[in-house]
């Protein structure tokens, strides 16, 4: 099976994928979902003997990424505080000024990804992915459908990436 027939189960089977995402505990279950799909369609497939079960195998393994990096996150937060003798009050708890101008292009440059995706798709993915709006209630405030939320969303995504591909390369 091709990348787009394995698009096509996906689209086939997006509500299902959604429940067993929110199954496994995702708050956000839309966004991980967004996740997959990105991946379906970047990543190359061969044939897939059984895509369904596939998709359910990734979305798993998204799921299990996530976790992980979620405990790692934490433990290593955890031993630095311990290895530090946790926060000291000679430290400034306020970013560096190199941290301030690091921010301040990378803010910078994802407005700029953003506004090159058109003010619609800019406007949606602020809404969804700042302040938390789900992708359906956004499609019905811009009186859109949930596959032009999903279509607006890709874009910006994939704007987002190449930003971010672009400052790292730099």
């Amino acid at each position: 099976m091709d990348s787009s027939g394995l698009e096509a189960v996906f689209l086939a089977n997006r509500d299902t994928l959604l429940r067993f995402i929110r199954s496994l505990g995702a708050g956000d279950a839309e966004d991980l979902l967004q996740e997959l799909w990105v991946r379906i369609q970047t990543a190359p497939t061969g044939p897939i003997a059984s895509p369904l079960s596939y998709l359910y195998r990734m979305a798993n393994n998204l799921m299990l990424d996530r976790h992980r990096a979620v405990r790692q996150a934490e433990r290593r937060d955890r031993e630095w505080t311990e290895a530090t003798g946790g926060p000291s009050l000679d430290r400034s708890e306020e970013p560096s000024a190199e941290r301030v101008v690091i921010a301040r292009e990378q803010a910078a440059l994802a407005e700029s990804a953003l506004q090159s995706v058109g003010d619609r798709a800019a406007r949606i993915f602020r809404r969804h992915r700042i302040d938390g709006v789900d992708q359906r209630v956004v499609a019905a405030e811009f009186g859109v459908s949930l596959s032009t939320v999903e279509g607006d969303l890709r874009k910006a995504y994939r704007a987002m990436i190449d930003a971010k591909r672009r400052y790292d390369e730099a």
